[in-house]
C-alpha cells in the first residue's frame, strides 16, 4: 500500500498544481486578495505531498519492495544502506521525483519567504511556479511513474548500476538539481513581472537571492561531479567536455551572467531587458539539459536511457515553457525602458564585458553539444565534438573573462578611471609575472602555455582583492584602523571577492594538473617499483577482498620517498555479483594539494603481476577547492543583510510600468 499511497499524493499535488496555476492569476488580475492568498496554501500543500510521494519510494527502497518495478531495475538486498536510499534518485523516475520534489520545495520557500513581496508579483511568481510543477507531475504520472507494480514480484533485484554504487551519488544529483530547479524561480519572477508589467530595481533585487543560491549549489554540483568522475572513472581526467557534463555547465554560465546583470540593474536601472532575458534563457538551459539526458539522444555515461516517448514529452515542456516565455517577452520588451546611462569605462561597462564574454561561451559550448545532434539528423552522419573544438573556442573567451575579472570591482559606477584601476593592480600583475617566470624555470616542462597561464591565475587570485585593499586602506594607514575597516565592509564585499579568488585557484589547479603531471604505465611484479615525482612505488601484494555484493582485486603498494614509506594505496578491480560488471577502483594518496593517482589494469592468471598506471597530478586538488571557495563567497553574500530573501523592502523608486496588453 505504500507504493499506492505516494502514487496517490502525486496525484493529489498534481491537483493542488493546477489550482495553483490559475486561481492567484486570476486573482492577480482582478486585485482580489482572498484569490491570491490560495497560492501559499497550494504551495505548501504541493511540499507536502510530493515529499509523502519520495518518502514511499524511499521506504520501498530501504525495505527491498521487489513489487515496485524501479526497486526491481536499480535495487538489490545485499546493497548497502547508503546506496539503498542514493540509489532512490539513481534512476530515470526517481531522480525525476527528486527534480520535482526540489521543484516543490523552493516554490513553498518562495511563498514561506516572499512576505516582503508586493502582493500581485507573489500571485504571479508562485502561479507560474505551478506551471512547471503541473507540467513534470504529469510526466510523472504519465510516462515515469515510480511506483508501477510488477507481479509476480521477483525475488530479487537486478542491482544498481555499479559505476552509481559510490558516495558522490548521494551528493552530486542533489546538489545539481537544487542548482538546476532553483533557476525556476528567477525565470518564474522574469514571466510574472512581464504579465504584470513593472520591472524596477526592486525586483532585481528580489531575484538576486534565489539567482545566488542556485548558482551556488550548482557550483557545487558541478565540482562534485567533476571530482567524482575523477576517482570513480580511473582515467584520472576531471573534465572530458561530455555532452551531459555540458548540460550542466551552460545554466552555470548564464547564471553567471545573469547575477552580474541583476547588480548593474539593481544599482542603476540598467539592463533591465537583458536582465530579464537572462532569467528567461538560463532556466530554459537547466530544461534543455533535462531534456538531453532524459531524451535518450545522447550517449553519455551520465544518461538515462529512456524510451523516446519521454524524450518527446520533456521537448514539448521544453517547447512551451521556453517558446511561450520568449514570446512573451518579444511582446513587451518593447516598452521597457534601459533606465540609467554610463560610460563604457564603469563597474556597469566592466559587468557588460563580462556578460558578453560569458554568453558567448555559453554560446560555444551550446554549438559544440548540439551541432553533432544536429547533423545526425539531418543526413545521418556521426561526428563526435570533443577537446580541441573546445579549447579553442571555450579556452580564449575563458582567458579574457579572467583577464578582465579583477578591473570590475575596482572601477567607479557611471564612470570609472581605468588608469587608478591598473595602478591598484600594480602588485598583482607583478605577482603574476614572478609566478610565470618561476613556473617556466621550475617546471622546464609541458605547454608553453602553461607558464602565462599560471600568471593568469596569481593575477586573479591577488587581484581580486585589490578592492578590499583600497577600500580598507591597507599599508597606507596603521593596520588597526584597516581592520576596523575590514570589519565594517559588507560581508558581499567579501564574498565578491572570495568567489573571484576561487576562479583564480580553480585555473592554477587546471594549469599545473595537466601541464605538469607525470604518467607511468607498466606491468608490475611484486617488489618491482615505479619511480614517479621522486618517489617510488612498490607493489607488495595482491589479494582477493569480499563485500556483500562485490569481490575486489586489491593491490597493495608502498609508497616510499628517501626509503621511508610515505603511505600504503590500495587500488582494486571490483565486480559486481548480480550484474556482473567490473570497475576501477582507483586509490589516492594526497601530499598536499597534489595527490599520486593509482588504477589498475589486467591481473596476470598466475596473479604475480598487474598492469598499473600511476599518475603524479601536481596541485590537482586546487580545482575543487576552487569552486569551494566560489560557493563560499556566495553563502557569505547571502548572510548579508541587503541581499538576503526576507530583507526589508527598499525604497520605493521610479517603477517602469508597461500598459497591460
Amino acid at each position: 500500500m505504500i507504493a499506492e499511497a505516494g502514487h496517490f499524493a502525486l496525484v493529489l499535488a498534481l491537483a493542488l498544481a493546477l489550482i495553483q496555476s490559475v486561481v492567484p492569476l486570476w486573482g492577480a488580475r482582478r486585485n482580489d486578495n482572498v484569490l491570491m492568498s490560495t497560492a501559499d496554501g497550494t504551495a505548501i500543500g504541493q511540499l507536502a505531498f510530493v515529499s509523502l510521494a519520495f518518502g514511499a519510494l524511499t521506504a520501498a527502497y530501504v525495505s527491498s519492495d521487489f513489487s515496485v518495478v524501479n526497486v526491481v531495475d536499480n535495487s538489490h538486498s545485499a546493497k548497502p544502506l547508503i546506496y539503498k536510499i542514493s540509489g532512490v534518485w539513481g534512476n530515470h523516475e526517481g531522480s525525476m521525483l527528486l527534480w520535482v520534489l526540489i521543484l516543490v520545495l523552493v516554490g513553498a520557500a518562495v511563498s514561506l519567504f516572499g512576505g516582503n513581496l508586493p502582493r500581485t508579483l507573489k500571485a504571479n511568481v508562485l502561479a507560474v511556479q505551478a506551471w512547471i510543477a503541473t507540467a513534470f507531475l504529469l510526466f510523472l504520472l504519465i510516462a515515469s511513474n515510480p511506483f508501477a507494480r510488477v507481479d509476480p514480484a521477483p525475488f530479487e533485484g537486478k542491482d544498481l548500476n555499479p559505476l552509481l554504487q559510490d558516495p558522490g551519488l548521494a551528493i552530486h544529483p542533489p546538489l545539481l538539481y537544487v542548482g538546476y530547479v532553483g533557476f525556476s524561480v528567477a525565470f518564474s519572477f522574469a514571466v510574472a513581472a512581464l504579465i504584470e508589467g513593472r520591472i524596477d530595481a526592486a525586483w532585481a533585487r528580489w531575484v538576486r537571492p534565489w539567482t545566488l543560491t542556485a548558482w551556488l549549489f550548482l557550483t557545487l554540483g558541478i565540482a562534485m561531479g567533476s571530482y567524482w568522475a575523477y576517482y570513480e572513472l580511473g582515467w584520472g581526467g576531471f573534465w572530458f567536455w561530455d555532452p551531459v557534463e555540458n548540460a550542466s555547465l551552460m545554466p552555470w554560465l548564464a547564471g553567471t551572467a545573469l547575477l552580474h546583470s541583476a547588480l548593474v540593474m539593481e544599482k542603476r536601472e540598467a539592463l533591465k531587458v537583458w536582465t530579464v532575458l537572462l532569467a528567461i534563457l538560463t532556466f530554459s538551459l537547466s530544461l534543455l539539459g533535462t531534456f538531453l539526458v532524459r531524451s535518450g539522444v545522447l550517449t553519455s555515461v551520465h544518461a538515462f536511457a529512456v524510451d523516446p516517448m519521454r524524450g518527446l514529452f520533456i521537448l514539448i515542456i521544453l517547447a512551451v515553457f521556453v517558446g511561450g516565455s520568449l514570446a512573451l517577452f518579444a511582446l513587451r520588451a518593447r516598452d521597457l525602458k534601459q533606465g540609467g546611462l554610463f560610460a563604457p569605462v564603469s563597474r556597469e561597462g566592466a559587468l557588460v564585458l563580462n556578460n558578453l564574454l560569458l554568453t558567448a561561451a555559453t554560446a560555444t559550448v551550446l554549438v559544440g553539444t548540439l551541432y553533432p545532434l544536429a547533423l545526425e539528423a539531418l543526413n545521418g552522419n556521426k561526428i563526435s565534438v570533443g577537446a580541441p573544438y573546445f579549447n579553442a573556442t571555450f579556452g580564449p573567451l575563458a582567458v579574457a573573462l579572467l583577464c578582465a575579472v579583477p578591473f570590475g570591482p575596482l572601477l567607479a559606477w557611471k564612470r570609472g578611471d581605468l588608469v587608478w584601476a591598473v595602478q591598484r593592480l600594480w602588485i598583482a600583475a607583478g605577482l603574476a609575472a614572478l609566478a610565470a617566470a618561476a613556473a617556466a624555470f621550475m617546471a622546464g616542462q609541458g605547454s608553453v602555455l602553461a607558464a602565462p597561464v599560471a600568471g593568469l591565475a596569481i593575477f586573479v587570485i591577488v587581484g581580486s582583492f585589490a578592492e578590499l585593499v583600497e577600500r580598507t586602506a591597507l599599508f597606507r594607514v596603521p593596520l588597526g584602523n584597516s581592520l576596523r575597516r575590514a570589519s565594517g565592509l559588507p560581508r558581499s564585499a567579501w564574498g565578491g571577492a572570495l568567489a573571484h579568488a576561487g576562479l583564480g585557484v580553480a585555473l592554477l589547479g587546471i594549469v599545473a594538473a595537466t601541464a605538469w603531471s607525470e604518467e607511468h604505465i607498466d606491468m608490475v611484479g611484486k617488489g618491482k617499483p615505479i619511480e614517479i615525482a621522486g618517489r617510488s612505488l612498490t607493489l607488495d601484494d595482491i589479494f582477493l577482498r569480499e563485500a556483500p555484493n562485490h569481490q575486489d582485486v586489491v593491490a597493495r603498494f608502498a609508497v616510499r620517498k628517501d626509503g621511508l614509506v610515505q603511505t600504503m594505496m590500495e587500488p582494486a578491480k571490483r565486480t559486481f555479483r548480480t550484474r556482473q560488471m567490473t570497475t576501477t577502483e582507483a586509490a589516492l594518496a594526497t601530499f598536499g594539494f597534489s595527490q599520486l593517482y593509482v588504477s589498475l589494469g589486467e591481473v596476470a592468471p598466475d596473479g604475480s603481476a598487474v598492469a598499473v598506471r600511476a599518475q603524479w597530478k601536481p596541485l590537482v586538488l586546487l580545482i575543487w577547492l576552487g569552486p569551494v571557495l566560489m560557493a563560499f563567497g556566495g553563502m557569505l553574500s547571502l548572510t548579508d543583510r541587503r541581499y538576503r530573501v526576507g530583507a526589508p523592502r527598499p525604497a520605493r523608486r521610479a517603477a517602469v510600468a508597461v500598459p497591460a496588453e
